[in-house]
């Protein structure tokens, strides 16, 4: 598929892959497609920031390439690797026949045929398809660095191998970066991008994002949990569900074939949108049923 030529042919393309979004973040997914700037997404963990990547890559018909972050990560990680087993071997093979010459050696074993590319690599390659997607998971979690380093990659599209040389992409990939803002990423990468905020949807549009990921939960049951999850976020939680929760927590219930919610339901379901213990005990007893009351009366008919 070509890149969508306006933002509602964006919202149609994401959203025949399942992923509902609003005109905001439409909007700057067709400015970075038709820029070709990277994408930089910030939010709440669960929010849908790496969902668009992959409904991105699908809608377009793209390979998408994920680098997913870590404490310690460097540009080698992130770039090449040589394969030291198999050099070992050739290594031991020349040596027992006698049949490569040191220099010619040296050659064929820094060589294509025992590189390792890892995804920043893969990502400047070209592609039959056309550039693929390349998502950067959860740069937050790296130091700066990897950032420093990160920010020379974007500028040009491309990355050094000493042994090789420099390699450019043909065709910049499409580039979707996100951060759960642990901490904060430094303004230089932030300028080379565009940027978004992906905050929690509004009932209306969870609702949407709800039909569209568990499209066999009754109208009732959909609106009841999605009712409730927005109750549960105002509360003073160590960490609030997000929309990944909400789609979980109502395949769940459809699994247990639960048709309408009750506290007994939602104190033996808790785990599938609370991950800390400390938040399931505060939901212990009372607390669930006052929820699941203020919850029905904001769906109550004005």
């Amino acid at each position: 598929m070509t890149r969508p030529d306006s933002i509602d042919a964006v919202q149609q393309a994401l959203g025949a892959q399942g992923y509902v979004c609003g005109r905001a973040l439409a909007t700057v997914t067709f400015l970075a497609l038709r820029l070709g700037r990277p994408l930089f997404l910030e939010g709440e963990a669960g929010v849908g920031k790496t969902e668009i990547a992959k409904a991105l890559s699908a809608a377009l018909g793209r390979r998408l390439i994920r680098l997913q972050c870590y404490e310690g990560l460097d540009a080698a990680s992130a770039v090449y690797d040589w394969n030291f087993a198999a050099q070992m071997v050739a290594i031991r093979t020349a040596e027992a026949t006698g049949s490569a010459d040191r220099d010619d050696l040296q050659r064929e074993l820094f060589g294509p045929d025992y590189l390792i590319e890892r995804p920043l690599l893969q990502a400047m390659r070209p592609d039959p398809a056309g550039a693929p997607v390349l998502l950067i998971d959860e740069l937050d979690r790296t130091d700066e660095p990897f950032e420093a380093f990160l920010l020379e990659a974007l500028s040009d599209y491309q990355v050094t191998v000493p042994e090789l040389g420099t390699i450019t992409a043909p065709e910049p990939p499409i580039v979707i970066v996100t951060s759960n803002r642990t901490r904060e990423v430094h303004d230089a990468l932030k300028r080379r991008c565009l940027y978004h905020w992906v905050d929690y949807p509004d009932f209306d549009r969870e609702i949407e994002i709800l039909h569209a990921r568990a499209p066999e939960a009754a109208e009732t049951l959909s609106r009841q949990v999605v009712a409730f999850v927005q109750q549960l976020r105002t509360e003073d939680l160590f960490k609030k569900p997000g929309v990944a929760e909400t789609i979980d927590w109502a395949k769940c219930l459809l699994a247990l074939d639960v048709i309408d919610l009750s506290p007994e339901v939602i104190a033996d379901t808790l785990g599938a949108i609370l991950k800390y213990q400390d938040d399931i005990q505060r939901l212990q007893g009372s607390e669930a049923k006052r929820l699941l009351d203020q919850a029905r009366a904001s769906l109550a008919p004005a």
